[in-house]
């Protein structure tokens, strides 16, 4: 009985117990037949393992060959000294920035004082945007800058070379009188020289210097690679031609077809600018057709492997090889079209229901239209050729799978072979595809840095003072972010001379004494300024040089809700001597307008219902101190003696006109203001009042919800 019932409440897991057993036991096997098959090792005299015969096991002893020691892996074991205080590692954001890898292309230019504003300006914008880095050498002597270099060639070479041997490859030349097997790499071809050549040719530079007299510069430096590295210049490395050609004097590069200039990386000598534009766009319409000619044999090898595929040719998309459409799965993610014309557009940034056509949609519109136009006539020639009488409608769409499509509605009048003419309706389907996307590389910035918040107050704001230094306090104080406050307090003349008796902002002063109370690690300053108008520079020029020059400023506003989440984006946004932040706050609507008599959204994550982004105001920044000084500088040489202008300028203007940093400007979700109704300063300049007037009634509420507020007075005003 006890056996029975042992087995009754064993049963559930028996099948577990078998399975594992059965598990073990063919692993067991399967291990003694791999370790039986094949030849075994066996000890030799030395200690190793051998195989019989003598040959050694390729794994017997992993050691890596001569050459490979910047490759082999080394251990860095961690060691902290005891009688240090330990102090935290701040580790980088990327882990390319951690390895300190470098560019793979290094690109120097040389050029002369003679040319550094013709030819050096026609280098740099015809490849100066295809490298990462690109430096320019001069001198008074001329130096070779007549070269025009194909810079997708040159990049895709240096992509196929090895980066683990020693690379002197251009145009290979003799030495006058020199031994045959002796060259040197011609200076006016371009040549490319490998990192590991340059560390053994650099202790020898001197000796090179004092040694060798030549008047030629790359002569000079063929024959001391050659004497003190024993490498020679080569035109062909590891199956990588270095191809060039040497252009006629007077030539036209739309008459050279000889297959050596068609694939010739380098171009020498180029007389004047005009040549060197010339050149570029010869060789770019030559990579176009190329582009063009490898879509097509693309495409024609996806229709014939398409027809293999289990769903067959009905899974071929249109066009071929771009992605799908987008499939919305419910009705709010169904993308819109947008409706146009050759002269409006009727959907527009302002939300009115009709606008003009221009800028870059018109531009675009137009190009649409002559593509579909060339289209047409390349497919149907020379039976018909058509021309366009008018777009009757046209549509369009941004699908973030492929790109923006079009359907265009085209009056066309078609003339065949003999001279007939017909006027009819076409429609037509064209998309704009997204092109390859691109990694820019940026300068490395830290989550860690200390931000600055600067925050302006006038008389009108003393209501909303409390709400901002409790999110402060809730949002940065409490969590330890690393991020300090000043407050600016701007005392209008008739409060300042009234202070000693009444101070108009003594009950903020009260809450930043509380504050620091509660807080005892942190103060608080402030700054007095009296102005009957608050401009922004005038502002901003007071608290700059109050603060050092690696500041990392955060331009607030008193109805901004600081939160951790911008403030991070404000520190990786903003980079020091190349771009500043100027974010678009998102502006709640007004809540007696929005609700009416219903109950307002308790939860934070209905805002974004509630509002809009306020494009018309420019009073939040992130930027650096040391960039705003460059930028004052310039601005204070450009409008001596006239003060005046800074009343009518934002710091965004002082950026965007006398600065050459990036200016990012996007849209903020972090960056939440409740509705307030902002007090305009008819004391600054008619633009700056204009857009505080348009936040203000653009804040009021959306187009629906002001509808329903008039139709219910019109009801209530009927009853």
């Amino acid at each position: 009985m006890r056996l029975a019932a042992l087995l009754a409440a064993l049963r559930p897991a028996l099948p577990l117990v078998l399975g594992l057993s059965l598990g073990c036991s063919l692993s067991l096997l399967r291990a003694s037949w791999s370790q039986g098959g094949g030849e075994e090792l066996c000890l030799g005299a030395a200690g190793r393992a051998e195989l019989p015969g003598g040959a050694q096991p390729e794994a017997a002893e992993a050691r890596p060959g001569p050459g490979h020691e910047d490759f082999r892996p080394r251990i860095v074991p961690y060691y902290r000294d005891p009688n240090k205080p330990y102090k935290k590692v701040l580790r980088t954001r990327y882990i390319q920035t951690e390895l300190g890898f470098h560019e793979r292309l290094f690109v120097a230019v040389l050029t002369s004082r003679a040319t550094l504003n013709t030819l050096a300006v026609a280098v740099n914008k015809t490849i100066a945007h295809h490298f990462p880095r690109l430096l320019y050498f001069t001198g008074l002597r001329s130096a070779k800058d007549d070269t025009y270099a194909q810079a997708e060639q040159v990049k895709a070479l240096v992509t196929h070379l090895s980066i683990n041997q020693d690379v002197y490859l251009g145009r290979a030349e003799e030495f006058i009188g020199g031994d045959e097997q002796a060259r040197y790499c011609h200076g006016g071809f371009g040549y490319l020289l490998s990192r590991s050549l340059l560390l053994k040719l650099h202790p020898h530079l001197d000796s090179c210097r004092n040694e060798i007299l030549s008047v030629r510069p790359d002569e000079w430096l063929g024959r001391c690679i050659i004497d003190f590295l024993g490498i020679a210049c080569v035109s062909q490395l590891q199956g990588q031609h270095y191809h060039t050609y040497e252009l006629a004097k007077n030539a036209d590069p739309e008459k050279e077809e000889e297959e050596e200039f068609q694939a010739a990386i380098a171009v020498h000598p180029v007389s004047d600018m005009t040549l060197m534009y010339r050149l570029h766009k010869h060789f770019s319409r030559i990579q176009l057709e190329r582009a063009y000619q490898e879509i097509q044999e693309l495409q024609m090898q996806i229709r014939n492997l398409t027809s293999l595929t289990p769903a067959g040719e009905a899974s071929l998309t249109w066009p071929v090889g771009i992605n799908s459409p987008f499939l919305p799965k419910s009705r709010f993610e169904v993308i819109s079209w947008d409706y146009f014309t050759e002269q409006h557009l009727f959907s527009c940034l302002d939300g009115s229901p009709k606008c003009e056509l221009s800028g870059a949609s018109k531009a675009d519109v137009s190009d649409i239209i002559e593509s579909a136009l060339e289209q047409l006539n390349s497919r149907y020639q020379p039976s018909l050729r058509f021309s366009k009488r008018q777009l009757l409608n046209g549509y369009r769409r941004f699908d973030p799978t492929r790109g923006m499509e079009y359907t265009l509605d085209l009056l066309l009048e078609a003339v065949t072979q003999k001279g007939h003419s017909h006027v009819l309706v076409k429609r037509v389907s064209l998309v704009r595809p997204l092109s390859k996307v691109e990694i820019i590389p940026m300068p490395y910035v830290t989550e860690a840095t200390r931000v600055q918040l600067v925050l302006p107050l006038t008389v009108q704001d003393l209501d909303f003072v409390s709400n901002f230094l409790d999110m402060y306090a809730m949002n940065t104080l409490d969590t330890h972010d690393n991020a300090l406050l000043t407050l600016l307090f701007i005392y209008h003349p008739y409060d300042a001379q009234r202070v000693s008796q009444v101070d108009v902002f003594a009950g903020v002063k009260a809450m930043v004494g509380e504050l620091e109370k509660r807080y005892a690690e942190v103060k608080i300053p402030w700054i007095s300024v009296k102005t009957e108008v608050p401009s922004q520079v005038k502002l901003m020029d007071i608290v700059s040089k109050k603060h050092p020059v690696d500041t990392l400023f955060f331009l607030a506003s008193v109805w901004t809700e600081i939160n951790m989440e911008f403030l991070n984006r404000c520190r990786m946004n903003t980079i020091s001597n190349w771009q500043v932040f100027f974010p678009v706050h998102f502006q709640e609507f007004n809540p007696a307008l929005v609700y009416r008599a219903e109950q307002t959204a308790s939860s934070s994550t209905d805002f974004l219902r509630d509002g809009h982004f306020d494009r018309h105001s420019f009073a939040e920044a992130c930027f650096y101190n040391s960039d705003y000084m460059t930028a004052r500088t310039k601005l204070a040489a450009d409008i001596v003696d006239r003060d005046e202008v800074l009343e009518s300028m934002e710091v965004f203007d002082v950026f965007l006109h006398y600065s050459g940093l990036h200016l990012f400007r996007a849209v903020e979700p972090g960056l939440v203001q409740k509705y307030a109704l902002r007090s305009c300063n008819p004391r600054l300049s008619e633009e700056l009042y204009h857009r505080c007037v348009l936040s203000n009634l653009e804040g009021l509420a959306s187009r629906s919800h002001l509808a329903m507020a008039l139709f219910e007075q019109e009801q209530a005003n009927s009853t």
